[in-house]
């Protein structure tokens, strides 16, 4: 089986794989410069407008697995081009909206597009040369990193010097340059499941998604011992449950569980929500930190346009990282590359702990967490690939996906609470303690070592190359 335009051009299907990766991270972070304006732009609360960001987290939950299923029965290229069409077709609903529903409405269709990074992934799987496909996995998952660091401090630039709706407008022309290259140049992969689509599973995962990320991103809002937050997690586990019998007794699940529960799977998506909660303790103080007026005595008093160059080198430190990742897995295995990466991380926020006082010292620690981050991001497909069948990679990637997904929902509340408690006054308003801020960092580092600990548990690997070889083998 050959993929001729694959094997002429694989440095082109990278690229425009990365690329696609690239928008789809801009697209998801170019909405928080937004956050404190919305309000007034859409003329509605608070509360209501932070119904914009939710409704993407909700989507792309529902998105990504039932997506990568899709991927593996009918052409991971076919979903990855709807992906791409749905990022287009949201951003364009917000570019036209003034006001509230609309607005929620396109950032949903945005939140689709989630499942183009685990869709890249197994693509390369499927169609690069076996020596390829450790440095083409490394450089898709550090594409995330460099969609933030591009997008934040532009979208803080576009949104104080011009019209909001550019963003989107941008966006949308973004989706659809990915989209016209993707079908120029990415071949379609021969690799299928078949089967049929398990919709009752596809429909009891979606429930359940909806009802825990739903209570984890609101409970702060409606309380968490209210009885709609605890009423919402119930329903969660319970659907949970049920999904789960389903599951392991359909003869086409959404999910194999019995794959899923494999060791290696198991541990790696367990390291993946540590890795998940612990990248977003640092998303979520730096803009504060930096933002808030010097006159508490931490605060740096900066602008969003300097919050988003600060945080640049994070996300560009994350991709440098990729032939490093790659280098490692090759020559040691994917678990070691996942164990450095935590090191690194818990090393960073350890770090971050006592520096935080000066700009450059965020810089640098912001860095060394990148740095982690992208070491571990790289490792993570190569671990889940190498352990399932070649026909559900899609499938399985996009899970290992949905795991870092939950991980960051769940840093957002716990640092949401612990923010919220440790405060002080400023004039009449109350403002996280500089203590607050420690203690968040001191929670991403212990979520780093946790991570770190799971993989040490991971079964031991031969270098990538030789694991590489008879999957990517098999797929042709």
């Amino acid at each position: 089986m050959t993929h001729a335009p694959a094997v002429a051009r694989p440095n082109v299907v990278v690229a425009v794989l990365a690329l696609s990766g690239i928008v789809v991270s801009l697209t998801q972070t170019m909405v928080i410069p937004l956050v404190p304006k919305l309000p007034d732009l859409l003329g509605a609360s608070a509360s209501d407008t932070a119904w914009a960001i939710t409704a993407t987290l909700l989507a792309a939950a529902v998105a990504t697995p039932t997506v990568g299923r899709l991927g593996d029965m009918y052409g991971k290229r076919r979903m990855l081009l709807f992906s791409l069409g749905m990022l287009a077709a949201g951003s364009a609903v917000v570019a036209l909206s003034d006001s509230l529903a609309p607005a929620v409405v396109g950032r949903a269709l945005q939140g689709l597009s989630a499942g183009v990074i685990p869709l890249g992934i197994s693509i390369m799987r499927d169609e690069l040369p076996a020596e390829r496909v450790g440095s083409a996995i490394a450089l898709m998952s550090g594409s995330l990193g460099v969609g933030g660091a591009l997008g934040l401090p532009a979208a803080a630039f576009l949104a104080e010097h011009a019209d909001w709706h550019l963003l989107f407008w941008s966006s949308a022309g973004l989706g659809i340059l990915g989209a016209a290259l993707v079908l120029s140049f990415v071949p379609e992969s021969s690799v299928r499941s078949g089967g049929r689509f398990d919709v009752p599973g596809a429909a009891g995962l979606s429930v359940a998604l909806l009802c825990l990320l739903l209570a984890i991103s609101k409970g702060a809002d409606w309380g968490w011992g209210s009885g709609l937050t605890t009423g919402l997690f119930g329903a969660a586990v319970v659907v949970l449950l049920l999904w789960g019998w389903w599951e392991l007794r359909t003869a086409e699940p959404l999910v194999d569980l019995r794959t899923t529960a494999r060791r290696q799977v198991l541990l790696t998506n367990l390291a993946s929500v540590a890795f998940g909660f612990s990248m977003f303790a640092m998303s979520l103080v730096l803009p504060q930190l930096l933002q808030l007026p010097e006159a508490t005595g931490y605060g740096l008093g900066q602008s969003m346009v300097a919050v988003g160059l600060v945080m640049a080198p994070n996300g560009l430190v994350m991709m440098a990282m990729a032939p490093v990742s790659a280098r490692i897995s090759r020559n040691l295995g994917p678990k070691v590359t996942l164990m450095t990466g935590a090191a690194v991380v818990a090393i960073g926020y350890g770090l971050s702990i006592v520096l935080m006082s000066e700009i450059w010292e965020l810089v640098f620690v912001s860095s060394v967490i990148g740095a982690g981050i992208g070491l571990a991001y790289g490792a993570m497909p190569a671990l889940v690939m190498a352990a399932v069948p070649v026909s559900e990679t899609a499938a399985a990637n996009s899970l290992n996906t949905l795991m870092r997904s939950i991980g960051t929902s769940v840093s957002s509340a716990v640092a949401g609470v612990v923010l919220a408690h440790l405060t002080v006054s400023l004039g009449p308003v109350s403002v996280p303690a500089e203590n607050g801020f420690r203690v968040v960092m001191a929670i991403g580092a212990a979520a780093a070592v946790v991570a770190f600990v799971i993989a040490v548990f991971l079964p031991g690997r031969t270098p990538a190359r030789e694991e590489e070889t008879e999957p990517v083998a098999a797929a042709h």
